[in-house]
């Protein structure tokens, strides 16, 4: 996820320069001075990441087995390194996704911060929310956005699809009884398990492991990104294929959350309730709320960053980096998850 601010008034160092030119008793900066990049802030940002490995090895306890000595908080403290099948996998795809887009602004020119990691214990089944590129300056090409908007989700599957396939051939195929919580299904994830499964049984399921987990959960956030809405990064994607028109696209992307929700909660309230199932409606809400969290996250985000995208120099995408545009928009609708996880 990128959070792109632009600014088109100098800053006050700039005026000062205006106003005051360099004479003789009174020197000005040098050229070299004045294009000096600024120094790179890395304290804060390297704080939040040890907070979010602390945040995602708790999260882990979901996902790994791990056997602590008692119910204590120090027996579980000490179990903690036993979830690194799940936390180490997962947060090299939170990596590789952010510093796609770091190395990609910088390549470009884009003055770009180090990923501002969020960590998210207990809230968060993953224990974190992902992490921002704070992007200051204007990004002047449609290939420029392109490719700072396309590297992070890229660069993140290039991680999360090996550690998938070599998760689902290490989890174990299972009988099913009842309703149970369940991974999200998109087309691409249908097929990996397929590969790396073989055809499941009737009546059976996978239950993955937690390196399994840690690719499927690459691949949700990947689709949540890549959703072309504002400056999402998939908002990045479409707004340097189709320009202008991207605001219109983004206001249909956006409220298709909101009707994911909506479907999401008529179907399953109609499922639970032909299962005699007592609470039907609340179970029903509970498998759509993702999309509804997304949605009002997605909100404030557009509430603050403006529901318009960012302009950028007249001009038109390379060929070449037009196919990568489709192809990433395709991958979208490949990770697309209509229900991200609930119970079935």
């Amino acid at each position: 996820m990128t959070d792109d601010r632009r600014f088109s008034s100098p800053s006050p160092l700039d005026v000062e320069a205006e106003l005051a030119p360099a004479t003789a008793s009174s020197p000005g900066p040098s050229a070299a001075a004045a294009s000096r990049p600024p120094p790179l802030r890395w304290k804060k940002n390297l704080a939040l990441f040890c907070l979010t490995v602390v945040s995602v090895f708790v999260a882990g306890t979901l996902w790994a087995p791990i056997s602590p000595e008692d119910d204590s908080v120090l027996a579980l403290v000490k179990a903690l390194p036993q979830t690194w099948p799940f936390a180490v996998p997962f947060l090299s795809i939170l990596l590789a996704h952010e510093f796609g887009h770091y190395f990609a602004a910088r390549a470009h020119g884009v003055e770009a911060s180090l990923p501002y990691f969020i960590p998210l214990p207990i809230v968060s089944p993953l224990g974190t929310m992902g992490a921002v590129i704070s992007m200051k300056g204007r990004i002047k090409s449609r290939n420029a956005l392109l490719d700072i908007g396309a590297s992070g989700p890229l660069a993140g599957l290039v991680v999360a699809l090996p550690v998938l396939v070599v998760g689902l051939m290490q989890s174990e195929v299972h009988a099913t009884s009842g309703p149970a919580l369940q991974e999200g299904r998109s087309l691409l994830y249908l097929l990996l398990r397929r590969l790396a499964v073989g055809p499941i049984p009737e009546s059976h399921d996978v239950f993955l492991g937690p390196a399994a987990m840690a690719g499927w959960a690459g691949l949700l956030i990947t689709a949540f990104n890549l959703f072309p809405v504002g400056q999402l990064d998939g908002g990045h994607v479409a707004y340097a294929l189709f320009g202008k028109q991207q605001d219109r696209y983004s206001r249909a992307a956006h409220f298709l959350m909101l009707a994911l929700f909506v479907g999401n909660v008529v179907y399953f309230t109609r499922h639970f309730i032909a299962d005699g199932l007592s609470d039907a409606l609340r179970a029903g809400v509970a498998n759509g709320m993702p999309w509804l969290t997304w949605f009002g996250v997605v909100y404030l985000m557009l509430r603050m960053g403006g529901r318009e995208h960012p302009p950028t120099e007249p001009g038109e995408l390379s060929p070449a980096r037009k196919a990568i545009a489709v192809v990433t928009l395709l991958l979208f609708v490949l990770l697309l998850m209509p229900t991200p996880f609930g119970t079935y």
